[in-house]
């Protein structure tokens, strides 16, 4: 791990988005999930995932994160899911961020895929990151 000791805490925010690309017809049968609410469970999932980052990439620092933020919505040709994640510290979020969204594109998938076994998750990128040494980045 790199060593961030040395650097000052900063706000820091990252926000981070994936595409899971489903069918219309399987769109129409998401409220009627036999699994439950996929985009409900989807957003827990992102929580959970951007908390437990450090656990899941070797060189992720452990942090203290102040707020996630993770929201799934149905847009035409699939779900889009949006992440934010905030934290005072010495290190970004990015990899949260990153992380939340793909564990919420995943849940989304497993949820659904007794519908449809071509689903795809699409677009897994960052948007913006705010705070630190490098400063600001907007895609």
């Amino acid at each position: 791990m790199v060593d961030v000791s040395a650097k000052k805490d900063t706000k820091r925010t990252a926000t981070a988005q994936a595409f899971v690309k489903i069918r219309p017809a399987v769109l129409k049968k998401l409220p009627k999930n036999p699994k439950g609410d996929p985009l409900g469970v989807a957003r827990i999932a992102g929580i959970a995932a951007a908390k437990r980052t450090s656990d899941l990439i070797p060189m992720c620092h452990p942090l203290l994160l102040s707020h996630v933020d993770v929201t799934a919505e149905v847009k035409p040709g699939g779900v889009r899911i949006t992440t934010k994640v905030t934290t005072t510290g010495p290190t970004g979020v990015e990899m949260e961020a990153l992380t939340a969204a793909a564990v919420a594109a995943l849940t989304v998938y497993d949820m659904t895929k007794a519908l449809d076994k071509g689903i795809e998750i699409r677009e897994l990128y960052l948007v913006e990151k705010t705070g630190g040494k490098s400063g600001d980045y907007k895609r």
